[in-house]
């Protein structure tokens, strides 16, 4: 295992460390500017906005579980097949619900590290590529990953999100 990066923010090495005890290679980087979108971590990273692995939080409208959604970049979520998946309709959740369900802020809203296991799903067109890049916990930490990895390390259900 590797250990947290102390010069991380407390929810990035919650992140890290979550990695390391899932078996997964890869350290959370600290980028020099904030990228709360998929464009600016593209942007940052100089790699296409397809690669980053952003991730949406829907709250369930029956049960009101929080619903965690692993996009690439560049593609739209159809929310009424991640309803299908789910089995129940789906709404977008509010800023304190994502913090309160998942303990990160939006634009940081990382697939691990999670206080409580969430319903996921992931974009299968992330195979398209060899790595992904994920969000570290905030809009300005990122972690690279194979797309199997992160399906593995989220305990996603992987389907076709557009």
């Amino acid at each position: 295992m590797t250990p947290a990066n102390s010069a991380l923010p407390a929810s990035a090495q919650r992140v890290q460390t979550a990695l390391s005890l899932l078996g997964i290679d890869s350290r959370v980087i600290a980028l020099a500017a904030a990228a709360r979108t998929s464009q600016q971590a593209a942007d940052a990273l100089g790699v296409e906005v397809g690669r980053i692995a952003k991730s949406l939080v829907f709250r369930a409208s029956r049960s009101s579980r929080a619903v965690l959604v692993i996009a690439a970049g560049d593609r739209r979520v159809d929310e009424t097949r991640v309803a299908a998946a789910l089995g129940e309709p789906i709404e977008r959740a509010t800023p304190e619900f994502v913090r309160q369900h998942t303990g990160f802020a939006i634009g940081g809203v990382a697939p691990v590290g999670h206080p409580a296991p969430l319903p996921t799903f992931v974009d299968a067109s992330l195979r398209r590529f060899d790595t992904v890049w994920a969000a570290g916990g905030t809009p300005h930490c990122v972690f690279p990953i194979a797309p199997g990895a992160l399906v593995a390390a989220s305990a996603g259900h992987e389907i076709d999100l557009s």
